[in-house]
């Protein structure tokens, strides 16, 4: 298909449709470009940079000094500690930054200064290019409230809401009152889920407030609220639009955005499932009227409630940036939005009209999140100790920003890639999906990829019936309790035996023991007793396998205590930095990639990760167990950086009363009391980083 690697401009139209026009005064040449983001955007707007012969320049906090973006780029400077406030959110010192190596233009990603308005001013006033619209179309579409008023007099369907002035309580209780439960409360600045919050009743309606502002307030400087009728069972469809500064706009086609967890998208489409062309053009159509309607230059996102039943469509908001899912609208469209990003800044004009942009086949993308599915998608850091990730071609992309042994800061959004895929039509584009899914391969951390999986395997996911309760409303199916299929048990006491082997060779030759019986190729092994019990752990489950050693790769495994022999045959294939099993259980074949350091073995098949605890010395669990915590105390349910503490020594609490505030990964947790009791003591101050399961407050029994 050649979607990544041919020219795109090539691949629109017959027609002469590029951008080699004569340079004019309007038109200013950019060849030294600044980025001012980080990740994987970061990366992904170097590499099309650097297809152009543009120079770059990346910025870098501390926690960021030996990042991928940092050693991709031709210079990088130093801009500030770990928090984003103090660093990738001072557009002055980015700017200083610009000028002390005379680059002309600044493109912002997504996040972060790329919907600042006053940001964008800056770089005007400082003669800087912003890769991206006018501050104008920033502040009227990022102000929610003003973005409904001009959508509707541009007659742009809009939903039902509250967008005023007046921010009191009662104000915006009584209007949410109006409107009716459940009522959605959102930040009038920035979008991606942040200060975002849903009442389902009255009662619930001033704590969602009061967390909606503060989230609003750390993210986008701004406290300020809209509330909006909450439509149950939407769909969430957007359409990429592109304008450049003579007037011409164009759309390119829509996705879908639907299955969200924590009000944030985690896989997309592209086209939207079971859209009509009738009503691809409508979406298409309004969607450009709204860009016209302010102005708008450059890369920008109109996203819209669909009824999933009626197909009906209400305007929501318009994102003035480049998308985490435009990738997926390359794939489809055969286009660079970067290019096209670049290119327009810079003065020149679109290369296409509407007709020339032209649908072909499905795309997928998957956000693989450094979280844990199974605790509320809760966001985690820490060491990817191991990462091996599918190989990119024409129609498979990896975008990432992240190495193996690099570190995922608690600072940071916690996505470590996105995995794009193309098909000739959407069951192709899923399948494909599934087996790249598979070949993603991380240890260290948990992740969503099982989960992924899960999802792209469910029955109504493959038909397309998706919306944004789709993870509500199919738990238990998505979250099924899951236990080591039997062959998987055999597989995982092999490799045990097979690493063990491995690392006796490797010491026996680093001591140059060249009469160790051990490499002598009879199956004798020293240190070994005929029969080995192999202990492992899977989700805190105990597990006991039994084996007998016979010539140099063959076994006899027991899962019975002894009852039930299997007669295995494997062998431990290291091959760059994979380790492939091949097994033989009873004349059955399998290959499978596995991991294994001195805490974990894991196992990676077509259904995904399977992870087992390898059993420790006696003096460790000991002391992992003196340090586990009891009922009697408020832990840390994900690593993070305590903003807030509401209690104090000698407080009575009664149980669902909030204790700790943690920030992490651009996500705010409220730590609650379990129950009706005294804090005995507060170990945090405000600003502490804290480990996943730190204990941050200590109980002890009322009098009562």
């Amino acid at each position: 298909m050649g979607l990544w690697n041919i020219s795109p401009i090539l691949r629109i139209s017959n027609r002469s449709l590029n951008f080699t026009q004569r340079w004019s005064s309007t038109i200013k040449r950019i060849d030294k470009l600044l980025i001012a983001n980080r990740g994987e955007i970061a990366c992904r707007v170097m590499r099309t940079a650097r297809k152009l012969g543009v120079k770059t320049v990346a910025v870098y906090s501390d926690a960021d000094e030996n990042s991928m973006h940092v050693s991709m780029a031709d210079e990088a400077y130093h801009i500030g500690p770990a928090s984003s406030q103090q660093s990738y959110l001072r557009g002055d010192k980015i700017i200083d930054v610009v000028k002390k190596t005379n680059c002309q233009a600044i493109h912002p990603g997504y996040g972060f200064l790329s919907e600042n308005a006053e940001f964008s001013e800056a770089c005007q006033k400082n003669d800087i290019i912003f890769v991206g619209p006018p501050a104008s179309a920033i502040r009227d579409m990022g102000i929610k409230s003003t973005s409904k008023e001009i959508m509707s007099r541009a007659g742009v369907p809009i939903i039902e809401g509250y967008h005023g002035e007046d921010q009191s309580d009662a104000k915006l209780k009584a209007e949410a009152s109006k409107i009716g439960y459940p009522i959605m409360i959102k930040a009038v600045r920035g979008g991606g889920g942040k200060g975002m919050r849903i009442a389902h009743t009255p009662e619930e309606f001033n704590e969602a407030l009061e967390s909606a502002r503060r989230e609003s307030l750390k993210s986008f400087g701004d406290s300020d609220v809209l509330l909006e009728r909450f439509v149950a069972e939407p769909r969430h469809v957007e359409v990429q639009v592109f304008a450049d500064k003579y007037g011409n706009a164009v759309h390119l086609f829509e996705r879908d955005c639907s299955v969200q967890r924590r009000h944030q998208k985690i896989i997309e489409e592209a086209p939207a499932p079971g859209v009509s062309n009738e009503l691809r053009s409508e979406l298409g159509a309004a969607a450009v009227r709204a860009a016209k309607a302010v102005g708008y230059v450059g890369a920008g996102t109109v996203e819209f409630i669909l009824d999933r039943h009626s197909h009906s469509f209400h305007f929501m908001e318009m994102n003035t940036r480049l998308q985490v899912e435009h990738p997926i609208t390359e794939m489809v469209t055969g286009t660079d939005l970067v290019e096209w990003q670049i290119k327009i800044a810079s003065g020149e004009r679109l290369p296409v009209t509407q007709e020339d942009i032209k649908l072909n086949g499905h795309a997928f993308e998957s956000r693989i999140y450094a979280e844990d599915p199974e605790n509320g998608f809760l966001p985690g850091a820490g060491t990817l100790h191991y990462l091996v990730t599918p190989k990119s071609s024409e129609d498979v992309r990896v975008e990432t920003g992240v190495r193996e042994g690099d570190e995922v800061s608690v600072h940071y959004d916690p996505m470590i890639a996105k995995l794009v895929v193309w098909g000739n039509d959407r069951a192709e584009a899923l399948m494909k999906m599934r087996s790249k899914l598979a070949e993603y391969n991380i240890a260290g951390l948990e992740t969503n990829v099982n989960f992924l999986l899960n999802l792209c395997k469910h029955q109504e996911f493959t038909l397309g019936n998706v919306h944004t309760n789709f993870i509500r409303d199919y738990h238990d199916s998505l979250f099924r309790e899951e236990f080591p299929t039997e062959n998987q048990l055999i597989q995982a006491a092999a490799a045990v035996i097979l690493k063990d082997d491995l690392n006796l060779i490797k010491n026996s030759i680093e001591r140059k023991d060249c009469f160790n019986p051990f490499i002598i190729e009879s199956g004798f092994r020293i240190n070994y007793s005929h029969q080995r019990d192999i202990k492992l752990k899977f989700k805190n489950k105990d597990i006991k396998m039994k084996l007998k050693f016979f010539d140099s790769n063959e076994y006899h495994v027991s899962l019975d205590d002894g009852k039930t022999w299997f007669v295995v045959k494997a062998e431990l294939i290291q091959e760059e930095n994979r380790s492939l099993l091949k097994c033989n259980v009873n004349g059955n074949l399998s290959n499978v990639n596995t991991y294994q350091n001195n805490e974990v073995l894991v196992l990676y098949d077509e259904n995904g990760k399977c992870q087992f605890d390898l059993d420790q010395p006696k003096f460790l669990t000991e002391e992992t167990d003196s340090s586990r915590t009891s009922s009697n105390s408020a832990i840390a349910p994900m690593p993070g950086v305590v903003d807030r503490i509401l209690v104090k020594k000698g407080d009575i609490v009664k149980e669902g009363d909030p204790l700790v505030v943690i920030i992490a990964m651009k996500m705010e947790f409220i730590v609650k009391a379990s129950r009706d009791v005294k804090i005995s003591d507060v170990l945090y101050k405000i600003g502490d980083n804290v480990p996943k399961d730190a204990v941050l407050i200590k109980y002890e029994e009322t009098k009562e």
